[in-house]
């Protein structure tokens, strides 16, 4: 893959580059703030993005602003947003035009490696990824007056796999179910949520900025 960084820490892009290079991928711009971000897209093409939310000179949502213009502006370029801490919002705001080759990883997760470089894998091949520790937070939230109290804990589970970027094989994987168990499951949610007669891909998406917006 052709990737630009833009991240601040001078430490952590550096050996990002390092990683990416190792594997075979091919670093085209390593950037210390978001400010020229967008411009560096339209210059070198690459297949994916990997920007800190925060960048300076605020060091508030200068990565993301950025993120958002790539995606409306390069809806086929890959991008995968690093944040230091959860922030449900940046996640919804992200997915809230599509769902597709996007990404919101919490920080920690890139010392992980493999699960990093499945992450970039997943989000090159058109997926969504949302950080597993986002995820659980978020399902740690809801409430009774939420529609996803209504779910059970097996429904629960697909959903939460759905709203990582897993597809249905590969969360049966996860899972150790049949994929006839979950789009049986899935069907289930839907129908709880209140997405049964949308059609299309557009119900995995809804499902997904439902869990997240609770």
């Amino acid at each position: 893959m052709r990737v630009i960084l833009a991240e601040d820490s001078a430490l952590l892009r550096e050996g990002l580059v390092r990683l990416l290079a190792d594997e075979g991928h091919e670093v085209v711009a390593a950037l210390g703030d978001a400010v020229t971000l967008p411009e560096q897209v339209d210059k070198h093409r690459p297949d994916i993005v990997v920007v800190d939310i925060r960048m300076p000179p605020t060091h508030t949502v200068e990565g993301l602003r950025a993120a958002v213009e790539i995606r409306e502006r390069r809806p086929e370029t890959g991008v995968l947003v690093l944040s230091q801490h959860i922030e449900r919002t940046y996640a919804v705001q992200l997915l809230a035009s599509n769902a597709e080759r996007v990404g919101y990883l919490l920080k920690d997760r890139v010392a992980q490696v493999e699960e990093f470089l499945d992450a970039l894998e997943r989000i090159h091949a058109g997926g969504a990824v949302i950080d597993p520790e986002v995820v659980r937070q978020l399902l740690v939230r809801t409430t009774h007056a939420d529609p996803l109290a209504r779910l059970t804990p097996r429904e629960h589970s697909v959903l939460e796999a759905l709203a990582q970027g897993y597809t249905n094989t590969a969360i049966a994987e996860k899972l150790h179910v049949s994929v006839s168990a979950v789009e049986k499951n899935l069907n289930a949610v839907f129908d709880k949520l209140d997405l049964s007669h949308t059609t299309g891909y557009n119900r995995r998406i809804l499902a997904v900025l439902r869990y997240l917006q609770s």
